[in-house]
């Protein structure tokens, strides 16, 4: 920018400023939202579950199923997050 522009614009710096930190936040909580961490734990909780015997193995292969459904879908959220910053 030049110097006649940053004096012409000067006025509206802080919606500027404004407008950033609202792009920010909503960068930051949609890659918290998309964060495929939590259903990896969920998949180690789950399989725990099988192991000690707290589910049967078709409850099992049924809540895997959603679960990496899930997973799939949030790692290709992402992938759009992190090509679009």
């Amino acid at each position: 920018m030049g110097l006649f522009t940053q004096l012409v614009t000067l006025p509206v710096a802080p919606l500027r400023g404004a407008v950033w930190v609202a792009d920010q936040l909503v960068d930051t909580a949609e890659r918290e939202y998309y964060d495929p961490a939590p259903v990896k734990a969920a998949l180690v909780d789950l399989e725990r579950d099988l192991v000690e015997g707290r589910i049967t193995d078709d409850e099992f292969d049924s809540r895997e199923d959603e679960l990496l459904d899930r997973l799939d879908e949030l790692e290709a959220q992402q992938r759009r997050l992190d090509g679009r910053s």
